[in-house]
C-alpha cells in the first residue's frame, strides 16, 4: 500500500464501497480556464475538417428508445493529447497522479486513452449502462476512467448516472448490438439495469469523477439549451495486462507515473530490444 497523498480515509473507502468517487480542486482555475479553451478550439478545428467523422451516437432500437425517437447525436474526438500540450499536462498533472496512486493502489500507472464528447443542446445522445471491460478487459480489472466536467452537468443536460456499487458485480453479460461496419456497441440488459433506475451524478465545472470500468454507468440525453462538455481519460496499472489485443490508440502505454518493470503487451513494448 502505497502513502496517502490525496484521498481521506472516508473518501477512500467510498470509492471501495461504491466503485466512484467525485474530486474538486484537482486542477487549478487557470489550468482549466486553458483546458477549455484548447477543447473548444480543437472541436472547433475539427468541426470544420470533418463534421461526419466526429459522430460517436450508439445505434439500436434500446438506444431510440432511450432517446424518446429524437435525432440524437454525440461529437467526439480522441486522443487529445496528440492535438495540444494543454491535455498532456492534463493528463500528467502531479494532483491528477496522485489522486490516481491512491485510488488504484499503486504508483505504476499507464495511459490507455483519452477523448472528448460534446453533447448539443436538446439532442444530446444518452449512453445506456454499461462497463467499459467490455471495450478492452483487463486480467486485474484495474482500469478505470477519469472523467472532467468542463460544464455544470445535471441529468437535464446529459450528466452521468451510475450503479452505486455495481463495480463488485463483476464482468456482466453483454446486450450491445453490431453495426454494419462491425463496430459494437456494449451495453448491459436495458431491462434489468434501466438508465431510469440509476443514481444521477451531478458534477460542477472542474469537478472529476473517477470510476472503475466495472462500474454500470451511462449518461442521460442533453434537453438543455446548452451543449454538454467533457474529457475522459483512462488508466490501467502497469501489472495488469489488456486480455484481447484491441482497442489499440496512439501513445497508450505512456508511463504516466512510476516504473513499468512487469512483462507487458502494449505498443512501448516492440522498442526494448
Amino acid at each position: 500500500m502505497v502513502a496517502l497523498k490525496f484521498l481521506t480515509p472516508e473518501q477512500k473507502q467510498f470509492w471501495r464501497d461504491n466503485g466512484y468517487i467525485k474530486l474538486t480542486n484537482v486542477y487549478s482555475l487557470k489550468e482549466m480556464n486553458e483546458i477549455s479553451y484548447a477543447y473548444n478550439e480543437l472541436f472547433e478545428r475539427k468541426h470544420r475538417e470533418n463534421l461526419a467523422g466526429l459522430e460517436s451516437a450508439w445505434i439500436g432500437e434500446e438506444m431510440k428508445k432511450a432517446a424518446g425517437y429524437i435525432d440524437y447525436t454525440v461529437k467526439s474526438i480522441h486522443n487529445l493529447q496528440m492535438h495540444s500540450a494543454v491535455f498532456t499536462r492534463a493528463i500528467t498533472h502531479p494532483n491528477l497522479l496522485d489522486v490516481l496512486e491512491d485510488v488504484m493502489d499503486t504508483e505504476d500507472i499507464l495511459l490507455h486513452h483519452t477523448k472528448a464528447h460534446i453533447k448539443p443542446p436538446e439532442k444530446g445522445a444518452p449512453y445506456l449502462m454499461h462497463q467499459d471491460y467490455h471495450y478492452f478487459s483487463h486480467n486485474k480489472h484495474t482500469m478505470l476512467a477519469v472523467f472532467l466536467h468542463l460544464d455544470d452537468t445535471t441529468p437535464e443536460n446529459g450528466g452521468l448516472a451510475v450503479y452505486p456499487g455495481s463495480h463488485k458485480l463483476g464482468p456482466l453479460t453483454d446486450h450491445g448490438v453490431t453495426d454494419e461496419k462491425g463496430e459494437r456497441y456494449h451495453y448491459v440488459d436495458p431491462e434489468k439495469y434501466p438508465l431510469s433506475k440509476a443514481v444521477p451524478v451531478s458534477a460542477k465545472k472542474d469537478e472529476i469523477i473517477v470510476f472503475s470500468y466495472l462500474l454500470l454507468h451511462g449518461s442521460y440525453l442533453n434537453l438543455s439549451e446548452k451543449s454538454r462538455r467533457m474529457f475522459l481519460l483512462q488508466v490501467r496499472a502497469a501489472d495488469d495486462e489488456p486480455t484481447e489485443d484491441v482497442h489499440k490508440s496512439p501513445c497508450q502505454g505512456l508511463l504516466l507515473r512510476g516504473r513499468n518493470v512487469y512483462k507487458d503487451t502494449s505498443m512501448a513494448n516492440r522498442f526494448t530490444h
